[in-house]
C-alpha cells in the first residue's frame, strides 16, 4: 500500500524533534567533512518522510529514527559546523542525511546562527515540507547565503511512486516546492535521480521544469545511483533494475 508522503513527514517529525530550553532540537547522527561540492562540512540529520529504495543511508538510520542519533540545539550544530569548516579551510556547509526541512523552527534557528559568518549553505531537500508549508520558501528567502537543492525522486509521478513507495502525487509536491522557491526568489536548482528512468522521461521532465521557470530546465543536475555495498543490497532486495550507475570511487566530477 502506498503511503501519504506528507503525513509520513509529519509523523517522522514527532520522532526526531523535541522542544528544549533553547527551542526546537533535532536529531543528528554525525557531523563531518565530506568530498561533495569540492569539499563541504555536513551535519547528517535523522529522519525523512520518504523511503527511497535507492537511499544511501543505512537501514538503521532510515528505518529506526526513534533509536538513532541524539538531539542537538541549533546553536550546537552551527558551532560544530563552523569549527570543522575552520579546521579544514572550507566555506561550504550543509545539512543532509535525512530530510533537513523537517523541524522548520530548528532549521531556521540554525540558519540564524550562521547568518553573517561568511559561509555558504547548501540545503538539500526532497521539497515536500516546503510544498505543504506555503510560508517555508518565504522564510528561506531571508538568508542570501543559502542555496536549495531539490532532489527529485525520478522523472515523473510513476517513477516517484515506484522509487519511494509513496503516493504518486508526492512528485507534484516536489515540483510545487520549486515553484514556491522561485517565486520567493530563493537560490535553488533541481536534481533528479535518472538511473531508473529512460531518457524520454528525462526529456519530459525538463519540459515540465521549463514551464515553471526556464532556468530550472537549464540548471537541472543529473544524479546517478552510487553503488555503495549497502545500496546494492537494498536495490537487490527491492528487485530494482537500473540503466546507469557508478561506483563510490568512480563518481563523475559533476556529481561531487
Amino acid at each position: 500500500m502506498l503511503y501519504d508522503p506528507v503525513q509520513r513527514h509529519l509523523a517522522v517529525e514527532k520522532l526526531v524533534t523535541c522542544m528544549g530550553q533553547e527551542g526546537q532540537e533535532r536529531k543528528y547522527y554525525r557531523i563531518r567533512p565530506a568530498r561533495w561540492y569540492g569539499g563541504i562540512v555536513t551535519a547528517d540529520c535523522v529522519g525523512c518522510g520518504l523511503l527511497c529504495k535507492f537511499c544511501w543511508v543505512s537501514d538503521a538510520v532510515m528505518l529506526h529514527p526513534a533509536e538513532i542519533g541524539r538531539f542537538y540545539t541549533s546553536k550546537k550544530v552551527a558551532d560544530r559546523l563552523v569549527a570543522l569548516a575552520r579546521k579544514r579551510g572550507l566555506d561550504l556547509l550543509r545539512v543532509s542525511g535525512g530530510e533537513p526541512t523537517i523541524g522548520k523552527a530548528h532549521l531556521l534557528r540554525l540558519l540564524d546562527a550562521l547568518q553573517g559568518k561568511g559561509y555558504r549553505f547548501i540545503l538539500e531537500t526532497n521539497g515536500i515540507p516546503v510544498a505543504y508549508d506555503e510560508s517555508y520558501a518565504a522564510n528561506l528567502s531571508r538568508y542570501n547565503f543559502v542555496h536549495v537543492r531539490v532532489s527529485l525522486k525520478g522523472c515523473n509521478e510513476e517513477d516517484f511512486a515506484f522509487l519511494t513507495g509513496a503516493k504518486p502525487e508526492g512528485f507534484a509536491l516536489q515540483l510545487k516546492a520549486l515553484q514556491y522557491l522561485v517565486d520567493a526568489k530563493v537560490s535553488c536548482h533541481p536534481s533528479v535521480m535518472v538511473s531508473f528512468s529512460p531518457k524520454k522521461k528525462l526529456r519530459s521532465l525538463i519540459q515540465r521544469l521549463g514551464r515553471i521557470n526556464p532556468r530550472l530546465a537549464e540548471e537541472i543536475e543529473i544524479e546517478e545511483l552510487i553503488l555503495y555495498p549497502h545500496v546494492v543490497r537494498r536495490i537487490q532486495r527491492h528487485g530494482l533494475k537500473y540503466y546507469t550507475a557508478c561506483t563510490p570511487d568512480g563518481v563523475p566530477s559533476e556529481q561531487t
